[in-house]
């Protein structure tokens, strides 16, 4: 099954170089008041899809003036669009200012650090804590990373939604090109010095904007060193081990990259977002969203074997949606394909990510129960009966049509010429315990009694000498395996509830 919101990206990716999304709209400037005279870039929005944060810079109204670079914040109204914008004065100040991650439970916020009351000293991130709201932070702290040491001035940082993971793009002592990207790993108490991420997503350009997929295996980032539609173009790369194992960067094609600079690709779940200079001179914050394709579920049931058993199971097949699914099955099973199934009606409904819902009913059945195994040897050869009984039973009547049978061939073997027919009555009860009889014993020993008696009764009313027919109890046992608490198990059991007779 395919395993999250990105990794389906990666399934609507066509691999060459004009890739394009499988299905998606038209691309569109972000509405509203977000794109301006001025230039936006470095989307980035709260892990409930509220609050859009960007960076705006060559705004007057900015903290530091017209060549500073500020955070800026939309909210989306009810229509889902993006029509008015506001600075976050919380934390931005008279340096760059922008936001580079927001964890999933949205306390807390990830920035670039620019709060030590000095310009450009020691280049690296801060985190702030929530104040109750997406727009009031507490002050920023600078967070250690060993063996960071920036020397340009270019740089940037992606943290995770969860916080354990951080990319970092920058010229390091071992960068192949202009900037290449690193990684750093947070172990619950300090991050790792960076690690540089390999010669796969690295070249002799620069490699920057990086962003790590929800499922922390797919990277987007925007490079100017693998070709493409022109100045920087965003591409995706799918993590093969560790982390500095990944596949070839494939470009997500014309739709989205053009002759100019496009970077800071981002995805909330439903749109994708990045920044562009395709249309002027500064960028502006693009968008589009992914049409998803409809959800459908069918399944297909194996019925049971034997009379009310317990070895059904359906296969169920799902398409479309958006994963991961969640499975609910009528008889609280959450599994894609349930087993040990009893025979019954089951209705499946099955939920993707998006909200989408699809649903089917199977029905499995039983065959009807098997009564009576009987084999029946003519000319003086033994014959032989043998009966199944439920719990509990311990009576047959010689109604039964395999029981008259028997006793029916019994008689023309006397009337053949044989001098005596001896029948010989094995009975058992299983270890499932009786109520009825008290004890196990007791009731394979009643139902050994009351075969004799009823063979007794027949054949003393029959034209057949009394002396010729000779009937004895053999063996009165409890067998089969032990009892486990599974009394419905009657695949396990019933075998060894029965009468048996054979002659000789």
């Amino acid at each position: 099954m395919k395993k999250s919101l990105l990794s389906l990206f990666i399934l609507l990716f066509s691999i060459s170089s004009n890739a394009q999304f499988w299905k998606t709209s038209d691309i569109r400037k972000l509405d509203g008041t977000v794109n301006s005279d001025a230039e936006e870039s470095i989307p980035v929005f709260s892990k409930d899809d509220s609050v859009l944060y960007f960076v705006r810079t060559y705004d007057k109204k900015n903290a530091g003036g017209y060549h500073d670079q500020d955070i800026w914040y939309s909210i989306k109204d009810e229509n889902g669009h993006h029509k008015d914008c506001k600075p976050l004065k919380s934390v931005n100040n008279k340096f760059n200012n922008a936001v580079l991650g927001i964890s999933n439970d949205g306390s807390e916020m990830y920035l670039v650090n620019a709060y030590d009351g000095k310009k450009d000293v020691e280049k690296g991130i801060a985190i702030a804590s929530s104040k109750g709201d997406y727009f009031n932070w507490n002050t920023p702290e600078k967070i250690n990373i060993p063996g960071l040491k920036i020397e340009g001035d270019y740089y940037g940082f992606h943290v995770s939604g969860d916080e354990k993971t951080m990319i970092i793009s920058y010229a390091g002592s071992n960068t192949i090109g202009q900037e290449d990207l690193y990684i750093s790993t947070f172990d619950g108490g300090s991050w790792s010095e960076p690690m540089h991420m390999g010669t796969t997503i690295n070249s002799t350009g620069f490699e920057i904007s990086p962003f790590l997929s929800s499922t922390y295996d797919t990277l987007f980032f925007s490079s100017n060193g693998f070709g493409g539609e022109g100045d920087a173009d965003i591409f995706f790369s799918v993590k093969q081990g560790n982390w500095a194992e990944w596949s070839t960067p494939v470009n997500l094609g014309s739709k989205i990259n053009s002759p100019k600079f496009d970077a800071y690709f981002s995805h909330d779940g439903e749109h994708a977002f990045w920044s562009s200079n395709k249309d002027g001179e500064n960028s502006d914050i693009y968008t589009l969203t992914i049409l998803y394709p409809p959800l459908t579920v069918n399944a297909i049931g194996t019925d049971v074997t034997y009379f009310q058993g317990s070895d059904g199971s359906i296969d169920a097949t799902v398409e479309g949606g958006v994963p991961p699914y969640q499975y609910s099955w009528s008889n609280g099973n959450t599994n894609e394909d349930p087993t040990n199934l009893t025979a019954g009606k089951y209705k499946l409904i099955v939920s993707d990510s998006h909200g989408q819902q699809a649903e089917t009913t199977v029905v499995l059945k039983d065959p009807p129960p098997k009564e009576i195994e009987t084999v029946v040897v003519t000319n003086y050869e033994p014959v032989h009966f043998k009966y199944l009984f439920h719990y509990n039973k311990n009576k047959l009547s010689l109604s039964n049509r395999e029981l008259k049978h028997f006793v029916k061939e019994v008689e023309k073997q006397i009337k053949e010429g044989k001098n005596v027919v001896t029948i010989k009555i094995h009975s058992s009860a299983s270890t499932v315990p009786t109520q009825k009889f008290g004890t196990n014993d007791k009731l394979a020993s009643v139902r050994a009694e009351n075969m004799k008696y009823d063979l007794l009764s027949y054949f003393s009313k029959s034209k057949i000498a009394t002396d010729k027919v000779n009937v004895v109890i053999v063996k009165s046992e409890v067998s089969g395996p032990s009892y486990e608490e599974d009394a419905r198990n009657e695949k396990r059991y019933r075998p060894f509830q029965f009468v048996e007779l054979v002659t000789e």
